[in-house]
């Protein structure tokens, strides 16, 4: 069991600015935007890709560091053990959105921190 790689990182940008944003990290900064799945389309946002790595760009308001929908993705090739490692551990394992072709669940470190955990399938 082990993490094998970051898989990708989010950031967040107030509801309503995804043309502003845009505007600053695919056209002045020339990151390559790419399709959101469709169980994740609607709700505001988009992604961009830098090589094989992605940098997701959601939306929200007002900063809560246990509110917020920033977080980091690890990469793991035994989800389910990570899953069991940490209920083990007193770490609330929450449920994620699907993902087709992807098996994932996230959870809080103890600092309120969104964390993914995240293996191909």
């Amino acid at each position: 069991m082990r993490i094998t790689r970051l898989n990708h990182a989010q950031i967040t940008i107030p509801k309503g600015t995804e043309d502003a944003a845009r505007a600053f990290y695919c056209d002045l900064l020339g990151l390559r935007e790419i399709d959101k799945p469709k169980s994740l389309q609607g709700r505001g946002g988009f992604w961009v890709e830098l090589g094989d790595l992605q940098v997701h760009v959601g939306t929200e308001e007002g900063v809560d560091r246990t509110l917020t929908k920033a977080h980091l993705a690890y990469q793991v090739d035994d989800v389910e053990s990570w899953r069991e490692r940490l209920i083990e551990n007193g770490i609330e394992v929450l449920d994620s959105v699907p993902i087709e072709g992807f098996e994932r669940f996230e959870f809080r470190d103890p600092f309120g921190n969104r964390v993914e955990f995240i293996q191909p399938l």
